[in-house]
């Protein structure tokens, strides 16, 4: 990339369609994946991210997947102002969002709107298209069956890229796969429902008016409790989203039994992103039903 200044200005010029003077640029930090900023205009506030070339189509899988959550109009999301390169960098210009207090109802605000997205369905699990959980690539090749787009397009890639790059043993391997034929028994049958798809602490805040945004998608249709699943791996929400989602669009019976098996895919995930160490909790779930 050129110097910054320069960069943005040409970069919001074309999505603007007018001059504009930069008055501040700063450095986001909290991602590890790609390098963001605030960028101050004489008009507005912009959020932008840029990476590499090597990322590929990642800001457009992402453009895509916020179109989706915003079409839904379940849930507050920000605008995708522009996505492409210039000057072979890749970059995706975001509204700035002010981060403000939580309302006083924020937490049943969040659960009621999370069960409005997952409303949404369609016929088949997946996508029409591939896209990325975090920087790795997420296969969304549409099944009729959850249980087998789970096994297919959630844990055998990510079990495949394990093994490739020796963070991973062949015997946890083929324990995590002997789980697999309890699956249609465990999993309730449901309609997809339309998932944020990496929905953790690191991807919502109170915007300005105190009420949920999300952002950051690896946006799928899958079976809704995966969302919730991976909502309580790090951590959890206040219990109140989940009373509030549970009243709008209440869980089959049995959950808590399985939130083990849905967080599989997720830390499989943050095996391949960041090691190893991750693999006590898929080592404590495969104790539990072998």
């Amino acid at each position: 990339m050129k110097d910054q200044h320069t960069f943005f200005s040409q970069i919001l010029e074309r999505v603007l369609e007018h001059p504009i003077s930069i008055k501040a640029i700063s450095r986001i930090t909290g991602g590890d994946i790609n390098d963001a900023y605030k960028v101050t205009t004489q008009d507005s506030i912009f959020f932008i991210k840029t990476n590499q070339p090597s990322v590929g189509d990642l800001f457009e899988k992402e453009r895509l997947g916020m179109k989706i959550l915003l079409d839904s109009k379940a849930i507050h999301i920000p605008n995708v102002l522009d996505q492409g390169y210039h000057e072979q960098t890749p970059y995706l210009i975001l509204e700035y969002l002010e981060k403000g207090a939580p309302q006083p109802k924020f937490w049943e605000k969040f659960g009621t709107q999370m069960a409005d997205l997952h409303r949404n369905t369609q016929e088949h699990f997946g996508l029409d298209h591939d896209n990325y959980i975090g920087k790795l690539p997420q296969s969304n090749t549409p099944k009729s069956n959850w249980v087998d787009f789970f096994i297919e397009q959630r844990i055998e890639p990510q079990l495949m890229l394990a093994l490739d790059n020796n963070q991973i043993s062949s015997s946890l391997t083929d324990q995590i796969r002997s789980l697999y034929h309890y699956l249609p028994e465990i999993f309730p049958t449901e309609k997809p429902s339309l998932l944020h798809g990496d929905l953790w602490s690191g991807n919502f805040m109170a915007n300005r008016e105190g009420s949920p945004t999300i952002f950051d998608p690896a946006v799928y249709y899958g079976h809704r409790e995966m969302e919730l699943a991976f909502t309580r791996l790090f951590g959890g929400f206040d219990r109140q989203f989940y009373f509030s989602y549970n009243e709008t669009f209440p869980l089959s019976s049995g959950f808590e039994d399985r939130i083990d098996i849905y967080n599989i895919y997720p830390l499989l995930v943050h095996v391949n992103l960041f090691g190893p160490s991750y693999l006590s909790g898929i080592q404590s779930t495969v104790k539990r039903f072998n």
